[in-house]
């Protein structure tokens, strides 16, 4: 599965670049929201799985999908609109491994970082400064769109800890539907208050398309099994595998250049994933 979550995941800085300039943030991911809802309906009707069972269930998946979704991907997308570079944002968002072990690490033995963990999280720090480093200056950072950077990178790691707390097994179809149910529910009273408009160009319907068939449908799902299947530390360091990949996309698609610098980040990067994930040896 990260084989696969990562490739789509990293899409999202691309496909910001294609549809922001032609519509509003949060009326962007609120369409995009109930199109995937709908989605995912269709398929359940096809399928019929079982949904979760109990109104805490329902209401942790609720809570989840606020923090994934509509927290993150509003403040994400908010602060691209709002001139931050998308280099300077992946930067922030790339804190979350740190941030999710720092907080483990405070809950007891039982959720114990070890110190080879600790040494890959720093060493994917490093390689993720390294990566992004030359795109520090592409926009400029401003006490708002900072904010709503800090608040997309709080919401994800928030809503990641969550879920893996207090979200029992359940179908990812259904548990996906209910989470951006509770997303749009909480975006949609903002749409009014946004400057713009909607301009349904062809680069707008194509990042839409993709938001909802590939990132929603597709990524979300494989994050969700990721985080119900894995360890907080090991699924959230994945997450420094991004920003690399959405450099070699942006290198073919829009011609942006690999530098030495960012190859030795990305081979820091891998190294640092593979400390982390890797499971101790007396665990065999």
């Amino acid at each position: 599965m990260p084989a696969v979550f990562i490739p789509v995941w990293s899409t999202g800085f691309i496909v910001a670049r294609y549809g922001m300039p032609h519509s509003p943030p949060l009326a962007f991911l609120s369409v995009r929201y109930a199109l995937s809802v709908l989605c995912f309906l269709m398929w359940i009707a096809w399928a019929r799985p079982a949904w979760p069972r109990g109104r805490a269930q329902w209401g942790h998946l609720a809570v989840s999908g606020v923090l994934m979704h509509g927290g993150y991907l509003g403040g994400v997308w908010a602060a691209v609109k709002a001139g931050m570079g998308a280099g300077t944002i992946a930067l922030l968002v790339g804190l979350q491994p740190v941030l999710t072990a720092v907080w483990l690490s405070r809950q007891g033995a039982s959720h114990k970082v070890s110190p080879r963990q600790w040494l890959g999280l720093g060493l994917g720090l490093m390689g993720l400064l390294l990566v992004v480093w030359h795109k520090l200056g592409a926009g400029e950072v401003t006490r708002g769109n900072l904010a709503l950077a800090v608040l997309a990178l709080l919401s994800i790691t928030a809503g990641t800890l969550y879920q893996k707390r207090f979200v029992g097994p359940c179908d990812v179809r259904t548990a996906n539907t209910i989470q951006l149910a509770a997303a749009l529910v909480v975006t949609l009273p903002f749409v009014p208050f946004e400057p713009g408009s909607v301009d349904a160009h062809p680069h707008l319907i194509g990042a839409m398309a993709w938001s909802v068939i590939g990132l929603t449908v597709g990524g979300s799902s494989l994050l969700y099994m990721l985080i119900q299947r894995g360890a907080a530390t090991q699924v959230t360091s994945l997450m420094y595998l991004v920003p690399p990949c959405t450099a070699l996309m942006a290198w073919v698609l829009f011609s942006e250049p690999v530098t030495a610098t960012m190859v030795v980040g990305m081979v820091l990067i891998a190294g640092a994933v593979a400390l982390v994930v890797r499971a101790p040896a007396a665990a065999a």
